[in-house]
This record gives C-alpha cells, structure tokens and sequence, in this order.
C-alpha cells in the first residue's frame, strides 16, 4: 500500500487517539478501573497477551525504538496487583513493566525482544471472562521458528516446491490470497460444452500460486483449497487472517450473447465502498476488526469515519495501481472487454484495508474462449500474466519490512560498517545481526543488505 498514504493514516490515528486519552483524563482522581490480570499465550505467527480490566478503558498505544518497546496507556487506572512477568524463553518479550502517569494513568511497557507488529483490541464481558484488553505481537519469522514441527509447510494443495533462499530474520515474504471464484454448490456460469466457472478458475488459481511459491520475498495462500462452498464475506475473512498484502479473485465471465469476448479487470467503485463504510461502521461483527491496528469499535463516530475513509482511499489507490500491473500483462494474451481497468460493488472487493482486485479471466460463454479456458496450456498463460502483474507491482510497491523492500549496498574500498549504518540511519549491531555477521571486518565487493524500513 502506497507509503505516504500509510504515514498519513498513521499520523492522524497517533493524534486522534491522545485526544481521546487526554480528555478522558479529566474525570474524578478516583481510578476507575485496574489491571487485575495478565495472561499470555503463543500461536505460529503471534504472541497475545491479554489484560483482565474491572471496567472498560480508554487506550493510548506507542511504539518506540533503541530500544524496542510497546507502551499501552491505559486512561484513570491502576495496576490491581503485581503484573506477572513472562517466562524467560518468551520469544518476544523480554518482560512488563508498569508505573502511574500524572498519578491516575496506568502506562504498560513491555521491553521486546523482536521487533513485532503490534495489533491491540478490546474485549466485552464474555463466556465468564470480564472486560479484556487484547495485545497481539506479530512477527512470524520469530515465532515459526519457536513452533516449528518436522512437517513441511502446506498451504496449497498444487505441487509446490519449497522455496530456499536466505532471508533476514526480521523481513517478510508478501501474502497474496488468491481467491477462486465459486466452489461447491455454486457452479458459477457455464459454457456451452459443459465447463463450469469454478473448475477452471481454481485450476488457474493452483498454477497461479505454484508461481508465487517459488518467487523469492512471496507466499501465496488458496482462500479455497478444494470444490466447496465458501460465502463472500469468508473469503475476505481468510485473506484478513492470512495478512495479505493482496487480494486477487479469479472469474470467468459469461454474456447471453456468445460473441462477446476478451478479459477484464476491477476494483471496487466509489459507491461500492461508501456503502462498506456504512456496513463497517454499524454492525457489531466488526467489534474487533483493525483497520490500521486501530479498533473502530471503541470510537467515536466521526473518528471511526475519517480513519476508515483515510484507510479506504489508501487500499483503493493501492487497488487500482495493482490492477493497472496485471491489466497491462493480461492485454498481451488476447482481446480485453474495454480498454482500462473498471469499477464496480463486487462483494470480494470490499475489504477497506487490503488492497483487492478481481480478474475476468475470458467469457465462459463464448465458444472460442471456453475451449481455451479448458486447456492447461492457456490456464498457465493466464496464470503466468497474472503473476508478471503482480509482480511488476509489488517490485515498484515493495511494502515496509518485505523482503523486496530490503536495500542492497556494494562494499568499496574506505567503507566501514560504522559509517554505512549512520548513511542508512540504523545501528551496527542491526547491520550484523541482519546480516548474520560475527564481527565488523567487510571486504570489498561484499554486499549487505540494510534493514526494511530503516
């Protein structure tokens, strides 16, 4: 997603949110709630901890650096009783410590371990438990391999080979769900000859992620991996949980008149997002939802609606340049059905915070371009422009801390590792650790990569 618009939202949210901890200051001396409990536990690609409060609280979070740290301000309360510290195997943190600001603000720290990308929500009353505050700390590179089993990883049903490279232990690879279209009792359109939609998007869907596997800095993740029903909304739920940096769904099209031809491509339309806006900010099914690792739920109303209207325009110009990437692949395959990429209110491509598109592959409902919709040889055209698209985007729009977003720099003679960390604005201990080096001594013609989004 497009950097600047990133800080943007960013920026404002920082704002925002001191607002509303600073006005939430002036109330009684008297706390009005406390920290009762802390409980932590560990998945595959996060460590969580979760906050037991006697009353719901207003939150400030920061994250600061040198060293790296997490401080949760939390508005008019006070630590219940002594915070239980984490194990001292915890791959994350190193341990919690807490203290009174202007003497009735409880400010949480917790000294890290990893640099992590912090998700934070809060939780109502629920299954005997009380008001909760949830912290999530991301970075999966770190936590894999704390959890790591002797299993390969699958995540495709494809035959895909695993991928060997070397990779900083701090960046990571760009998830691209791929959504195939229909599934199940959902046949999607049919052509002439019997070919159902599904079958054929989620053959090029499979070859598509095969591609992705073995690009270096991408992962590919099936939001269906087999013939079965999956609602819309689910598969914008499986990329969300997935991370993705890209939401791509696959289509075949179909017309009454079975001479219209050619592929397409959308994002969502102006009016297809205001209405998502509406949907986001009314229901309750989004209580925990993030946008920009803000939870909507506990806002006021004009602040949930500017930090999601900032979201939404950023994940729609990110939307439409990727779609622009793929459209200028797919134009070399053959006729397109209008000459520039389209909007419209598809359901799949109404996720305000990943950027999303869906391909039209061809006109099922034309003889011509159902036969080749049926042949593997053109399913890998289509999956191989497909993926040039993306991957001409996603090298132009490397987002901070992948691996396509790493910085190379040659050594030449005079170069010290002192001074390229102060050219770059980070440490020497980063540049070895990143580096995997065990002392200061470099070489001439010697490459380093410099940390993302330093």
């Amino acid at each position: 997603m497009n950097k600047i618009l990133n800080k943007r939202i960013d920026s404002l949210t920082e704002v925002a949110l001191a607002l509303l901890l600073a006005a939430s200051m002036v109330v009684s001396p008297s706390f009005a709630g406390e920290v009762s409990t802390i409980r932590y536990s560990i998945a595959s690609d996060h460590a969580r901890l979760v906050f037991g409060l006697s009353s719901p609280a207003r939150y400030l979070l920061q994250r600061l650096r040198d060293p790296d740290r997490l401080v949760i301000d939390l508005a008019n309360t006070q630590e219940g009783r002594a915070i239980k510290q984490p194990d001292a195997a915890h791959p994350l943190i190193k341990r919690v410590r807490t203290g009174l600001q202007k003497k009735r603000n409880l400010r949480i720290v917790l000294d890290l371990k990893a640099d992590v990308r912090p998700k934070v929500f809060k939780l109502k009353p629920a299954k005997g438990y009380g008001h909760r505050l949830v912290v999530d700390l991301y970075n999966q590179d770190v936590l894999s391999q704390k959890t790591a089993k002797a299993k390969p990883r699958a995540n495709v049903k494809a035959k895909v080979k695993t991928k060997v490279r070397r990779k900083p232990s701090s960046a990571r690879d760009i998830i691209i769900a791929i959504d195939a279209g229909h599934g199940g009792k959902d046949p999607g359109a049919r052509g002439a000859r019997g070919t159902r939609e599904k079958d054929v998007v989620f053959a090029i869907a499979k070859k598509l992620a095969v591609l992705i596997e073995k690009e270096p800095g991408m992962r590919p993740v099936l939001t269906r991996k087999g013939d079965y029903f999956m609602s819309l909304r689910d598969r914008i739920k499986k990329a969300r949980q997935a991370k993705a940096d890209l939401f791509l769904s696959i289509h075949a099209d179909a017309f009454r008149n079975p001479k219209v031809e050619g592929s397409s491509i959308f994002t969502l339309s102006p009016r297809g997002a205001t209405s998502e806006a509406s949907r986001w900010l009314a229901t309750n099914e989004n209580s925990v939802d993030l946008i920009g690792g803000v939870s909507l739920h506990d806002k006021e109303d004009g602040l949930a609606s500017v930090l999601l209207d900032l979201s939404q325009k950023a994940t729609q110009e990110a939307s439409y340049n990727a779609a622009n990437a793929v459209f200028g692949k797919m134009k070399r395959l053959g006729k397109t059905h209008g000459n520039q990429v389209q909007r419209a209110g598809f359901v799949v491509l109404k996720s305000p915070d990943i950027p999303s598109i869906l391909v039209e592959t061809a006109f099922i409902s034309n003889p011509k371009e159902e036969r080749k919709l049926r042949t593997p040889k053109h399913q890998v055209r289509f999956a191989k422009a497909i993926f040039s698209g993306v991957k001409n985007y996603f090298s132009s729009n490397p987002p901070p801390g992948t691996l396509l977003a790493i910085r190379k720099h040659k050594i030449i003679r005079g170069d010290t590792l002192s001074g390229i960390a102060q050219h770059y604005g980070v440490s020497t201990k980063q540049l070895l650790t990143f580096n995997s080096l065990r002392s200061s001594r470099i070489r001439v013609g010697q490459v380093l990569d410099i940390p993302a989004g330093s």
